[in-house]
């Protein structure tokens, strides 16, 4: 598998068959709802990130943790959202990874948030559960931990989780 990491470089466009591939600087999801600040509010609250820009219309939070980890929230009905996409979100799944699912199962179960799917391990190398925020949106808090032989022959050499 090539390693798609070398950005910017001949041998990038070259392990891309020579096409010109966009440079990504930064990703992040952008959450639309109807309810700005109560959405922001929920991710300040039980996921502990920051606002470090506020309007009326959006909000761009980051981690307390990681600047990286960057997670914006938007009016559905916003001018700058073309018309066919305005108020639209479906199947949405946020994956936030952690160092002990466990101990964030507790506390999320025990602030109230609904368990849409209780902890667990999974054969493909993740111990999880799901809940989700004030809009319907799935937050699947992960770890990831060895998988079963069966699943550990899907990964690419050198990327099975331990």
């Amino acid at each position: 598998m090539p390693n798609l990491v070398r950005h910017g470089t001949l041998e990038h466009l070259i392990e891309n068959g020579g096409n010109r591939i966009m440079k990504c600087t930064s990703y992040y999801p952008v959450i639309m709802t109807s309810d700005v600040a109560g959405t922001a509010a929920f991710y300040v609250t039980h996921f502990g990130f920051k606002e470090i820009f506020v309007s009326e219309w959006y909000v761009h939070l980051q981690s307390g943790h990681d600047e990286l980890v960057n997670l914006a929230i938007l009016d559905g009905q916003h001018e700058t959202i073309p018309a066919a996409g305005r108020g639209r979100v479906s199947g949405l799944l946020l994956n936030f990874e952690v160092e002990d699912p466990d101990a964030e199962y507790a506390r999320l179960k025990n602030a109230g948030l609904p368990m849409m799917l209780d902890i667990r391990d999974e054969a493909f190398g993740q111990r999880h559960f799901i809940t989700a925020d004030p809009n319907g949106v799935l937050i699947d808090i992960i770890k990831p931990i060895a998988p079963s032989e069966e699943y550990a022959a899907a990964y690419a050499e050198g990327t099975v989780p331990a």
